[in-house]
C-alpha cells in the first residue's frame, strides 16, 4: 500500500485544484451576470442632454496640399459643418494632406529613423477646437474622398478658449488603429469606437497616415458628441475590475497551485544563478545588438531592473539615431534633462511635433544641443511652435556638421530668424515648407 500513497497524493491535488477552478468559474459567471444588471439598471438613469457641435476652429496642422492664401484643398475647410458630405469625389472645398501613399517615403530624400515605437504610425496631423467642453460620447469624421488615413484621436484637457493658462496640459488617446484602406473611394461617415475619459474637452487631435491609400484622402468636417456631465455609466462600471475575470488567475493563498509547485521545484536551481542570471556570460557585444531592438520607453524601463543592465541602456551607442517625435505629447524639459548624459553620440535627431504650448523651452532645447549638436548630421523640427530666432542661432553655433534641417511648418519663426541658416556651411539639404522665409528680388 505504501508504493501507492504518493500517486494518491497527487490525484487528490489535481482532484482539489479542480474543484478550485470549477468554484472560481461560477464566481466569475456571477460576477458577468452582476455587471450586466449594473449596465442596465445603469441605462435607465437620466442622462444629461447630449451636445452635438462641429468644430469651431483650426488650431493647428502638419500640412496641406492647398496653399496658404487659398481655402481650397486646405485644412481650414474641416472648420463648421460639411461643404461636401454626403456627396462623393474630389472637391476643392474639403481638407486634403500633403501626400498619400509610400513614394515620398521612399524617395532618396526621406529620413528613416531606427528604433521608431512601433506602434506610432502617425505621417500627419490636424487639431481641431470646439465651442463647448464636453465628455466624448461619440465622434463622426465625415470623409468624402478615399477614406481610411485617420490613424488615432486624441482629446486634451486644456481648454483653448480659457483666459487663464491651464496647471497642467494633457493629452489622452480615444482610439488609434493600424494604417488600413477602404473597401470603396466613396464618401463614408466614420464613427470609431471611442474611449471614456475622466475629464472634459473641447480640443481634438486626428493623426492620419495615408501611405495605404491610392490617392488623396478628403476629410470635410468632424462632428463632437458628448455630455457635459461625466456619465453615470462609467461610474458604475468602475467599480469592476475585469481583470479579475480571468479564468487564467485564480487565489493561491494555500500554496496548493501549480505555480507553487513550479516555484518548489525551481528553487534549487536559482541558488546556482550568478547575480545577473545568463547576461552575466554573454558579450558586451551581444547584449548591445539585443537591446538595440527596444523601443525607447522600453529602453528607459530595462534600465531600472539591474545594474548591468543600466549601463548597457544608458550606453551612448544605443541613442545614435534618436526619434522622439511619438512621444511629443508627454516630453518635457524634464525629460531631454533626463537623457541628456545618454546623447553624447546622437547623429539623427528627431524632434518634430514636440514642445508645443510650453511643454520645451529655449533654454531646454539649447542645453540638448550643447550636449549632442557636435556629432548632428540630421535635425528635424517640423511643426516646432517652440522655435525662436534664439533656437536657430544654437543651432548654428552648437552643430557645425549638420547636413539636414527641417523647419517644416513652423510658421511662428519670425522673416529674419532665417538669416542665421546660410552660416550652415555643410548643410545639404533644408527643408523650410510653410514657413515666413523672405527671399529678397536679385
Amino acid at each position: 500500500m505504501s508504493s501507492w500513497f504518493p500517486m494518491l497524493t497527487v490525484l487528490s491535488m489535481f482532484y482539489y485544484i479542480c474543484l478550485r477552478r470549477r468554484a472560481r468559474l461560477a464566481s466569475r459567471g456571477e460576477m458577468i451576470n452582476s455587471r450586466r444588471a449594473i449596465e442596465s439598471n445603469s441605462r435607465a438613469l437620466p442622462m444629461s442632454i447630449e451636445v452635438v457641435q462641429y468644430a469651431k476652429e483650426v488650431l493647428d496642422f502638419s500640412s496641406h496640399y492647398g496653399s496658404e492664401n487659398s481655402m481650397s484643398y486646405t485644412m481650414w475647410n474641416l472648420a463648421g459643418p460639411p461643404n461636401v458630405y454626403p456627396s462623393s469625389g474630389d472637391f476643392t472645398q474639403t481638407a486634403v494632406f500633403r501626400t498619400y501613399g509610400n513614394w515620398w517615403h521612399q524617395s532618396s530624400s526621406s529620413s528613416a529613423f531606427k528604433r521608431t515605437s512601433p506602434s506610432f504610425f502617425s505621417l500627419d496631423y490636424v487639431e481641431l477646437a470646439f465651442e463647448e467642453p464636453v465628455y466624448p460620447t461619440a465622434i463622426h469624421i465625415l470623409e468624402t474622398y478615399h477614406p481610411g488615413s485617420v490613424v488615432k484621436i486624441l482629446a486634451c484637457s486644456a481648454n483653448p478658449y480659457s483666459q487663464t493658462p491651464p496647471a497642467e496640459v494633457r493629452w489622452e488617446t480615444i482610439w488609434s488603429a493600424e494604417p488600413s484602406r477602404a473597401h470603396s473611394p466613396q464618401a463614408r461617415q466614420f464613427t470609431p469606437c471611442i474611449k471614456e475619459i475622466d475629464f472634459p474637452t473641447n480640443l481634438l487631435r486626428l493623426e492620419t497616415n495615408s501611405s495605404l491609400l491610392d490617392y488623396y484622402s478628403e476629410l470635410d468636417a468632424v462632428e463632437l458628441h458628448g455630455v457635459k456631465e461625466k456619465p453615470m455609466l462609467s461610474l458604475k462600471i468602475a467599480t469592476i475590475d475585469m481583470s479579475d475575470l480571468d479564468e487564467d488567475e485564480y487565489d493561491d493563498e494555500d500554496g496548493c497551485g501549480i505555480d507553487c509547485l513550479t516555484n518548489q521545484f525551481s528553487s534549487s536551481s536559482l541558488r546556482d544563478w550568478t547575480s545577473n542570471g545568463y547576461f552575466d556570460k554573454l558579450p558586451y557585444e551581444l547584449i548591445q545588438l539585443i537591446i538595440s531592438h527596444l523601443a525607447l520607453p522600453d529602453l528607459c524601463r530595462l534600465a531600472q531592473t539591474c545594474k548591468l543592465l543600466y549601463q548597457h541602456c544608458c550606453d551612448p551607442l544605443q541613442y545614435t539615431y534618436l526619434s522622439l517625435q511619438p512621444y511629443w505629447a508627454t516630453l518635457t524639459d524634464a525629460s531631454l534633462e533626463y537623457l541628456l548624459p545618454r546623447c553624447t553620440l546622437v547623429q539623427w535627431l528627431n524632434l518634430s511635433w514636440t514642445g508645443n504650448r510650453g511643454f520645451i523651452t529655449t533654454s531646454g532645447f539649447s542645453r540638448l544641443l550643447k550636449v549632442c549638436g557636435s556629432e548632428l548630421v540630421c535635425l528635424k523640427l517640423a511643426c516646432g511652435h517652440f522655435l525662436n530666432e534664439a533656437c536657430l542661432e544654437v543651432i548654428v553655433e552648437m552643430c557645425p556638421t549638420l547636413q539636414e534641417l527641417n523647419l517644416s511648418s513652423c510658421d511662428k519663426l519670425p522673416p529674419p530668424a532665417f538669416s542665421h541658416i546660410s552660416k550652415l556651411c555643410g548643410l545639404k539639404r533644408l527643408v523650410l515648407y510653410r514657413t515666413k522665409i523672405e527671399v529678397p528680388d536679385w
